[in-house]
């Protein structure tokens, strides 16, 4: 038999447990929006500028020709 002690205590590590699980739910979730704003805000420009930089540098190019016909 348990006594009421430590049926006490169990039941308020239990509750203690629980809210520590709600704490890492709310952290882990943080964490994984954290990682899509970096994604979102971060590398996808990155990955754009990859594609409009050469083009700026052959429209820049294109430019200088007009403007020195040499080169």
């Amino acid at each position: 038999m348990i006594d009421a002690d430590l049926a006490t205590r169990l039941d308020a590590l239990e509750k203690k447990i629980d809210a520590i699980h709600v704490s890492v739910q709310k952290t882990r979730r943080y964490i994984w929006w954290s990682g899509v704003m970096t994604f979102l805000f971060f590398v996808l420009p990155i990955i754009g500028l990859a594609f409009v930089i050469p083009s700026f540098i052959a429209n820049y190019t294109t430019q200088l020709q007009g403007i020195y016909p040499g080169m």
